[in-house]
């Protein structure tokens, strides 16, 4: 079991690895229209790559996005953790009806086991 503490840990520091190589698009996006999530998947036993590797393939080119990043968790073999940032909520949310999210999504479902925990957040400040 995941305790609070080790998932906000986690979250934070995913958030920090993305916002860093992102800093000169940072100074020009309205830090209060970012949404970020921050979720575990887990997949079937031994399927941890495969599904790493259709989260990946359905990430490229999507508007709105500034950092999707892919983690594998260090102390589950079968758990990923998906950090992004997006310029506002409603981007997001669009992403879903692309073609290439929907067959990712197609791709994964057979393969995913469940889902652990996720954060909705907002910037605290301090990023330009």
């Amino acid at each position: 079991m995941i305790s609070d503490r080790r998932t906000v840990v986690i979250g934070a520091a995913a958030m920090a690895l993305l916002l860093t190589g992102n800093r000169p698009l940072m100074e020009e996006i309205d830090e209060d229209s970012l949404f970020g999530l921050i979720g575990q998947i887990k997949a079937s036993p031994g399927k941890r790559d495969e599904l790493v590797g259709y989260l990946i393939e359905g990430s490229g080119k999507m508007p709105g996005n500034i950092a999707y990043r892919v983690w594998k968790d260090r102390e589950d073999a079968d758990a990923v953790w998906i950090v992004e940032v997006w310029e506002t909520e409603a981007a997001h949310k669009a992403s879903l009806s692309l073609p290439q999210v929907r067959e990712a999504i197609r791709k994964a479902r057979p393969i995913i086991a469940g889902f652990g925990v996720n954060a909705k957040v907002t910037p605290a400040g301090g990023m330009g």
